[in-house]
């Protein structure tokens, strides 16, 4: 007998900006509360340990659309173009006949050389990523969102970029409010639940397979959440903080710490109960859109779209959240770049991996090869990361899977020269790369001193051991595995083509 016609592919593409890796009650968080995603979890398979490839938003957002290494895509912040001869997963998709489109955000600064002088994408590096269409687009500037409030008789400030964080009115919890200060608006009407359902009106009306790409800025800052997730988590019973006594201690381990710890930006709030309140604020938020999520994921079954629909959630870095006295995303620290991923395959295939948990080290790269893979368009030789595909039907890490996961933390600032000033440095010496295994940590700069940790005995890495003569042996085989890794990922978009007699040879080959 003929075997059954396959129903029509779709691809749910999730990200929620700025999530912390362990911050999944799937995961035995002590505090924040996650069902839907752990229902998830449970009907599909949780990496444990998966991590981004670089921060801040812009450059790991490239990283995660063409599956390539900061080294190579060289978007290295937030407003360095992103060269537009890179493909990535939409023009991918659309190769094959689909119709990639978004709500939210991607943060691609657009490549001028490609762009009209006058084009308004080169005012900003909020752009779309090429090839994808979007339906539903907001990030600094919510117009649709506040369009929105306004024609349901909500106020919005005068600039709009404030709606996010627009709190109502009263004390803080700080200054002796009970909870902290609710956004103003109703949950059923914030950002989250804004895109949301403008990604279930495009669902319900697809008449075709789809690749929808949902970008949600929560939990990311303004760390304002609406009621009742403002009050969901008491700011007295949140975990504490992975931080050395003071202030001068944490930043004497490092000259470039010291130098970060000194920006007004990414330092934490010296008023604890403050701090405890931004982090009991980000639990909720990640409350909400686990809420949000459940209606999506609801709305799939509801509509028979669940069993024909690949669900990927991630993020696109973590948070410090008081951690060493910082705030945001930077460096080397795991909470900057251990985040959550969970995949679910709606194929009967992986139905043997449902509810398993992979403790192989992943990473943003592997997400292009993974969606593509599902829906049967070929990985480009540029991808540096490989398919979680094996992961999800087999239930095991194919031969020579990564044994690290590996990370670059780009500084510089065009700007301003303030880090190379104080650091002595050139504006291209603004660079770490990091390699994470399951015990050591090596932390390589350009032009400053090696950090060296032993995670098994110092899990907040207190203790740099980079300079301790019993540790040099380990110190130099992590930094020849660094350096090897650099090599094996050099950039190789043509490097498998030769130009013979006989006209162009090729041959495709493994990364590793």
């Amino acid at each position: 007998m003929p075997e059954p016609k396959q129903a029509p592919m779709n691809v749910l593409f999730i990200t929620a900006d700025q999530w912390r890796g362990e911050c999944l009650s799937a995961r035995g968080h002590p505090t924040v509360r996650t069902p839907n995603l752990d229902a998830l979890a449970k009907d599909g398979v949780l990496f444990r340990n998966h991590f981004a490839n670089t921060a801040p938003c812009g450059p790991s957002r490239a990283s995660l659309h063409t599956g390539m290494y900061l080294q190579n895509h060289r978007s290295a912040t937030n407003g360095t173009p992103l060269d537009a001869r890179h493909t990535n997963w939409a023009k991918e998709a659309a190769r094959i006949g689909y119709d990639p489109v978004l709500f939210g955000y991607t943060d691609t600064s657009q490549d001028p050389r490609a762009e009209d002088p006058e084009s308004p994408w080169l005012l900003t590096y909020e752009g779309p990523l090429p090839g994808i269409r979007p339906i539903c687009m907001m990030g600094t500037w919510p117009t649709p969102w506040t369009d929105d409030l306004k024609k349901r008789g909500y106020e919005v400030p005068a600039d709009i970029r404030y709606a996010y964080g627009h709190r109502a009115p009263g004390p803080e919890y700080e200054d002796g409010a009970a909870v902290p200060r609710p956004l103003v608006y109703p949950n059923e009407v914030d950002d989250t639940a804004f895109l949301t359902n403008r990604l279930m009106e495009y669902i319900g009306d697809a008449t075709k397979p789809f690749v929808a790409h949902l970008s949600l800025l929560r939990p990311h800052p303004p760390f304002v959440a609406p009621e009742p997730y403002n009050a969901m988590y008491d700011p007295e019973n949140v975990p504490g903080f992975a931080r050395r006594a003071t202030v001068e201690e944490e930043a004497a381990q490092h000259p470039w710490l010291e130098h970060q710890l000194g920006r007004k930006l990414f330092r934490a709030p010296a008023d604890e109960k403050k701090l405890r309140r931004l982090k009991a604020v980000y639990y909720g938020l990640m409350s909400e859109v686990d809420a949000a999520l459940g209606r999506v994921f609801a709305f799939l079954k509801e509509t028979g779209r669940w069993d024909n629909t690949l669900i990927v959630f991630t993020s696109d870095h973590g948070e410090q959240m008081g951690d060493r006295w910082l705030l945001g995303k930077c460096g080397w620290f795991d909470a900057s770049y251990h985040i959550p991923l969970i995949v679910r395959d709606p194929k009967p295939a992986a139905d043997g991996t449902r509810g398993t948990v992979v403790d192989r080290f992943t990473e943003n790269v592997d997400i292009m090869p993974t969606m593509l893979d599902f829906i049967g368009a070929e990985t480009p030789v540029q991808c540096d990361g490989k398919s979680l595909m094996p992961f999800l039907r087999d239930g095991k890490a194919p031969a020579n899977w990564r044994r690290e996961a590996h990370w670059e933390y780009d500084f510089r600032d065009p700007a301003d020269d303030s880090a190379e000033k104080r650091l002595g440095l050139t504006l291209h010496q603004c660079t770490m790369n990091i390699l994470r295994g399951d015990r050591y940590k090596y932390v390589h700069f350009t032009h400053l001193p090696p950090l060296f940790f032993d995670l098994e005995k110092d899990p907040h890495e207190f203790e740099n051991l980079a300079a301790k003569p019993e540790y040099l042996p380990l110190v130099l085989e992590h930094a020849q595995k660094l350096l090897s890794w650099r090599m094996n990922h050099d950039e190789q978009t043509l490097t498998h083509i030769a130009l013979t007699d006989d006209g162009p040879v090729e041959r495709k080959a493994a990364r590793y």
